[in-house]
């Protein structure tokens, strides 16, 4: 199953907090696309993810200095 969650309007470190709290919902092997701002959250929530043990399976840029995040649990 694949989830979705915008936090392209959140800052830093809420930024990773919603992705981890989204995660946490989540069964293993699922996947969550995030669609976040470059800069801060790019940099920060897929290293963030892997230091906690989640798989960042791809980046993506769409539009407007955004990018979509591929992580899977």
């Amino acid at each position: 199953m694949k989830h979705f969650l915008d936090i392209t309007r959140e800052t830093c470190p809420m930024t990773f907090v919603k992705v981890k709290l989204q995660l946490a919902r989540m069964q293993p092997g699922e996947q969550l696309e995030v669609l976040l701002s470059e800069g801060e959250p790019l940099e920060n929530v897929p290293r963030s993810c892997e230091e906690q043990g989640y798989k960042v399976l791809s980046i993506e840029p769409t539009d407007n200095h955004r990018h979509l995040v591929l992580i899977e649990k």
